[in-house]
Formats: C-alpha cells, structure tokens, sequence
C-alpha cells in the first residue's frame, strides 16, 4: 500500500487546530499559502481565531530544531510535516488553467508537486471547501474532507431519539399507568437505549415511556407545563421531561423550525430557576459577509443584539403568557436586570467555567465539534447544558449534516445516562410554516 501524503488546506486548520496530529502514520504537507492565510486570522476574539494561534504555535514549538521545509517527525507512530513552497515544476498548473492566482489555486498546485516529487506516495489534497475538492478532482487530484468528527450517517441519528413498540401486551402498559415505572425485561428489545423515550402501543392504549439505565426501568412520561408552556405533541413531551429530570445533564434538542426547540428549552429553564445560580442563552454569531461584528455600531450588547433577537422573540412568547403585573412575570424581569436570566454571544462564553447554571445554545448545527467540546467542558458542579438546532439548515460554509458539532454529540454520546436527544419533527408554529417545511 502506497504511504499518504495529506496536503491540508487552512479550513482544516480552521476546523480543527488539533488536525496536523489525526492522520496517523501518514505524512503532512502544509502549504506556505495556509501560513499565510493563518496569519490573516490570528487575531480577533471567534473560534477561527483561536484555532489559527493554536496551529501557529503548535508550528513555532515543533520547529525549534529542525526548519519547516524540511520533514519533521511527528512523534511516534506518527508521519511527518514540513511546509511546502510554491512549485513550476508542474505539468499541470492550477493558476494557469482556472485563471487565476488565488490562494485555492496555489494550494493545488503544491499538492501537484508534491505527486511529483513523490511518485510512491498518494498525495491527497484535504480540505472543509467543497469547491475545492470539486477543483482538485477535475484536474486529476485526489481530495476529500477532513474526517475526524464527522459522522457517518446523521439521517440515522434520529432513530435514537424515540421509538414506538407495538402489539404491547394490555397488562404491561395498565401496570406503567398504575406504578408509574415497570421493569424493562426485555419490553423495549433492541430499541433500549439510556434515556431513550418510547411510545408504547397495544391494540387500545398508549403510553409515553422513558428508558432509565441506571434502574433499568421504563417510566411513565407524563405530560407537564413549564412556564406556561404546554406541549403539543408526543416529542414536545418528551422534551420537557428531559429538560425537567435533574438527572439528565446534557440534551440535544434537534428538530425543524417551528419545532419548539428554543421555546421548550427556555420555559423548562424558567420552571427550575430556583435550583441554578442563573439562566445563560447564548448561540453563535455568523458575521455578515465573514466580516467580525467589531464592524457593527454600538457597545457589545448594541453588536450582537440582531444576531440575539430570535432568543429574545422566544422569551417575549413566555411573557405573553402571563399578565403585565403577574408574578411569573416580575419574577422573568427581575432575572434579567439582577443577571440571572441573560441571553449573550457565544464568543463571550469562552474562558468561563459554569457552575449551577442552566446553559442554552441556540443553533448549536452552525457549531464544530471541537467548539461543542470546549462548551461542555466549562461544565461546573450542578450545571445543565441543552443545545438545540437543525442539522439541516446550515450556515457556515465549511460544515454538514455530517460534520456540525450537534451531530457530533448525538452520535457520540447517544447511550449515555447523563444525555438525553430528542427529535421534533412536528411544527407548531403555525399552519403555514409546516406546510413550508413539508413542501417547500
């Protein structure tokens, strides 16, 4: 087998500052173009910028003895790094038959120089764009993503959020009724998963059901408000009881928009105030046009105030609930003006460690693995972290249904006894926003 050379374009980089050491015994080839393009983007306060002083470092420290362009070990059972110059001795050349001299294009032609200077090795072009593997391959390159994190099928991560066992025996289903919990002995069969949530079905009864591992026990759901929320439908009541049980530390509300995944989130978090220090809503900001909110007018709250609004349009819906002079409302108000309730970007999260707080990142799909990790990883004592979002709907150029943070953690923590996901397919918005999300 022909030992690989993975050329990495500065999206990887971006993606994962971690990446340089995930290609096992195989060689990697930076191109001088992605040194450039870090450069561009080491300073700022966003994740890229993070990631790009990471990898900037991470270079600096492995070249203290030996100079980048020529092949430094990686370390054992590992390949090796250098940096790679721009090349003419090409017989193919990028610049020339795309017709320009972009960066995309200096960076395939590395890659061509790299084939031809080692015709044993397979050099792969690696990288997040996807115009750019489609390039690479229409001249002759072998390219493909950046693997690590990426799930494998995130069609099938939905089928772990809920099941519905049929052809129940009527006793089983009177006696959840009755006792409230049963012994799961083998009821759920291969569907039986730590807080899986199940409808459970005979001939003429039903029960909403959940999965406890840690008594293996299947537990009535039952159906409860929050906050003046009621749930609609069978998923909605599912999350709630995920998002009221203090043993579930962790949930992942996925779903469509108009779903309920903010609102149910959010009123849940209203309905245990009384156990946590305070309330943090927060989802990432997608600059405009890739420029930084710096650009925007204002304070920082004036910035990222439009980016915050869909957050605050879901506590406005909870307000309404309740009358101008209610309690609940007063209660709602004096959280936010003492900081207890407060809805803030997610740039301003990092550093912090989180105890006894009820944290909810909205549009978490828009999130990297690697960000998704360092969130839960600010976890202190008491603390409970829901992300919500739709995998398909998308906005960073470099991310998929596959390779999102929300994706990542459903698959990798499904099972687990401190993690809950639940899938909301019905809307209930309104009629017509169903009808757009089915047939538009």
């Amino acid at each position: 087998m022909l030992k690989k050379q993975f050329v990495l374009d500065t999206s990887v980089l971006l993606f994962d500052h971690t990446a340089i050491n995930n290609f096992e015994e195989h060689d990697i080839v930076i191109p001088i173009t992605v040194l450039e393009e870090l450069d561009n983007f080491k300073l700022g306060n966003e994740t890229t910028n993070f990631e790009a002083r990471n990898v900037i470092r991470f270079l600096d420290k492995i070249s203290e003895a030996k100079e980048l362009n020529e092949w430094i070990s990686l370390g054992e059972g590992k390949g090796a790094l250098k940096i790679a110059l721009h090349s003419d001795a090409i017989n193919q050349d990028a610049i020339s038959i795309f017709g320009s001299a972009k960066n995309d294009n200096k960076i395939i032609n590395v890659a061509l120089a790299q084939k031809i200077a080692y015709p044993k090795s397979q050099v792969i072009l690696v990288t997040k764009d996807i115009n750019l593997r489609i390039k690479a391959k229409a001249i002759g390159l072998a390219a493909e993503d950046y693997k690590t994190g990426k799930v494998i099928d995130a069609v099938d991560l939905s089928k772990t959020s809920s099941a519905s066992i049929e052809d129940l025996d009527g006793e089983i289903i009177k006696q959840l009724y009755s006792n409230k919990s049963i012994e799961e002995s083998g009821i759920l069969k291969d569907s039986k998963i730590a807080n899986g949530y199940y409808i459970l079905n005979n001939c003429s009864q039903s029960a909403l059901a959940r999965y406890d591992a840690s008594l293996d026990q299947i537990e009535l759901v039952e159906k409860k408000y929050a906050y003046g929320i009621n749930p609609r439908n069978a998923e909605q009541t599912f999350a709630l009881n995920a998002l009221l049980n203090p043993k579930i530390k962790l949930i992942a509300l996925q779903g469509v928009a108009g779903t309920g995944k903010t609102l149910l989130a959010l009123a849940a978090a209203l309905e245990q105030k009384k156990s946590y220090d305070q309330i943090i809503l927060s989802r990432p900001i997608i600059p405009l046009n890739n420029r930084d909110i710096g650009f925007l007018p204002g304070d920082a709250e004036e910035k990222i105030s439009p980016y915050m609004q869909p957050l605050w349009d879901n506590l406005k819906v909870i307000k309404a609930k309740y009358g101008e002079n209610s309690r609940k409302k007063r209660w709602i108000d004096d959280m936010q003006e003492n900081g207890d309730l407060s809805i803030t970007a997610l740039n301003f999260i990092r550093g912090r460690s989180l105890t006894k707080v009820i944290f909810i990142i909205d549009e978490a799909q828009n999130l990297t693995p690697h960000e998704i990790k360092t969130i839960v990883t600010r976890a202190g004592e008491g603390t409970k972290i829901i992300f919500t979002g739709d995998i398909q709907q998308i906005d960073t150029p470099y991310l998929d249904e596959n390779s999102n943070g929300l994706s990542y953690i459903i698959d990798k923590l499904k099972g687990n006894k401190l993690f809950a996901h639940i899938t909301l397919e019905k809307g209930e918005r309104s009629e017509l926003a169903d009808l757009a999300n089915k047939l538009l």
